[in-house]
C-alpha cells in the first residue's frame, strides 16, 4: 500500500508514518514544510505543498494507491477570534483530497474530531468535510472511511508558549511542563468536564487499519470513534499528571474558553472500533501513557534550546537536576514512544 499522509509531519503525522512503515507500507509525505524530513528514513519521498493547492494535491495523489487525511488547521478559541484560515483550509483542502480521490478512485481515510458537535471553526468545518464524504461516497463512488478521534496525546507533542513553539494550547504538553517545573497548572472551567484522552500511537494504528480496509473495498456504515472505556475529567487528568511528575505544584481553575461550555463531554463511542480490528482493552491505558509523555516532557525540559525559551529565573531553577524531584514512576533505560 502506497499511503499519501497529507500533514505528515505533524504530532499524530509522524506515527501515522511510522505505522505504515511498521505495516511494510510505503508512506509519501504531503506537508507544508520540509523542517523534520531529516527525521525519516532516506527513502520516504516528501512532497512540499499546500493542501489549498489543487493542483499540487492532484500530482501528489497521482502517485499513491491510498491516502490518509491529516493536514488542519487547529484551534478551539484560536479559531473563533480568527475564522477565515481554518474555514479555508479545512474546506477546500478537504474537497481538494475528495476531488482527486475522485478522480483517481483512490480509497482512504479522513481524521475527523470527537468534538464534532462543538460550535468553534475547527469542530464545524472537520465536521462539514464528513457530511461531504457522505456524498462522495454516495454519488461519486469513493471508498473512505472516517476515524473520529478524542484528545490525542503522547510523546513530541508541541508544547505551546512559553514552553516550546506550538501555537495552540494543547491539554498534556500544558499540564506536563507546568507540572514539571513546579509552575501552577491552569484548568479551564471547574475541570468537571469530561475529555477522553487516547495514545497517539492507537490512533496511528486504526487510521492505518481503516486505510487498509478501504483498500479492500470495505466502506464503514459509521464512523469510526477512538477513545478508552473510562471516561476522566479534565481536572483528574491533570492531577494524574502531577502526581506522575512528582509535583508541588498547585491546580488553578481559569473561566471556559471560547467555544467550550462547562460540563461538556467529549467521548468515543469505541464499539465502533470492531471496524478496524481493535478493541479497547487494546488500547494503551491512560496511566502508561501519561508516564511515557510525562517521561518525555522531563527529557524534553532539560535541553539548553528549552531551557532559553522558557527564560524565567524561577525556570532554570527547577530545570536543575538538584532542585526537581525524581518522577514518580521513572524508568531504567530507554523511553519507548
Amino acid at each position: 500500500m502506497k499511503t499519501l499522509v497529507t500533514g505528515g509531519m505533524g504530532f499524530i503525522g509522524r506515527y501515522v508514518v511510522e505505522e505504515l512503515l511498521a505495516n511494510n507500507h510505503t508512506p509519501i509525505i504531503f506537508d507544508h514544510h520540509r523542517r523534520l524530513a531529516k527525521e525519516y528514513p532516506n527513502d520516504v519521498e516528501i512532497f512540499q505543498g499546500d493542501i489549498m493547492d489543487d493542483v499540487a494535491v492532484t500530482e501528489a495523489m497521482a502517485h499513491c494507491d491510498s491516502w490518509i487525511h491529516l493536514a488542519a488547521v487547529l484551534g478551539t478559541q484560536e479559531t473563533i477570534k480568527n475564522p477565515r484560515p481554518a474555514a479555508k483550509s479545512n474546506l477546500i483542502g478537504g474537497l481538494n483530497i475528495l476531488e482527486a480521490a475522485a478522480q483517481y478512485n483512490l480509497p482512504g481515510t479522513y481524521i475527523a474530531v470527537g468534538n464534532h458537535w462543538m460550535n468553534n471553526t475547527y469542530s464545524i468545518t472537520k465536521t462539514m468535510i464528513e457530511r461531504f464524504i457522505d456524498m462522495y461516497n454516495r454519488n461519486r463512488g469513493t471508498k473512505i472511511n472516517i476515524v473520529r478521534v478524542v484528545n490525542a496525546y503522547g510523546p513530541r507533542q508541541l508544547a505551546a508558549e512559553p514552553y516550546g513553539c506550538g501555537k495552540v494550547r494543547k491539554i498534556t504538553p500544558a499540564f506536563a511542563c507546568r507540572a514539571l517545573l513546579g509552575h501552577t497548572i491552569e484548568v479551564y472551567g471547574d475541570g468537571k468536564q469530561v475529555s477522553d484522552m487516547v495514545w497517539v500511537g492507537d490512533v496511528a494504528k486504526a487510521l492505518v487499519k481503516s486505510t487498509e480496509k478501504a483498500c479492500e473495498g470495505v466502506v464503514f456504515p459509521v464512523a469510526v470513534e477512538i477513545g478508552p472505556s473510562e471516561n476522566k475529567t479534565v481536572g483528574e487528568i491533570a492531577q494524574l499528571i502531577k502526581e506522575i511528575a512528582n509535583s508541588d505544584s498547585e491546580i488553578t481553575n481559569l473561566p471556559m474558553r471560547p467555544g467550550e461550555n462547562a460540563g461538556d463531554k467529549v467521548t468515543a463511542n469505541n464499539e465502533t472500533l470492531k471496524y478496524v480490528d481493535m478493541t479497547p482493552d487494546q488500547l494503551v491505558s491512560l496511566e502508561e501513557g501519561m508516564r511515557r509523555t510525562v517521561e518525555y516532557f522531563d527529557e524534553y525540559l532539560k535541553t539548553t534550546n528549552h531551557i532559553l525559551k522558557i527564560c524565567t529565573t524561577e525556570a532554570l531553577t527547577n530545570l536543575t537536576q538538584s532542585n526537581r524531584k525524581p518522577l514518580r514512576s521513572s524508568r531504567e533505560g530507554k523511553l519507548e514512544v
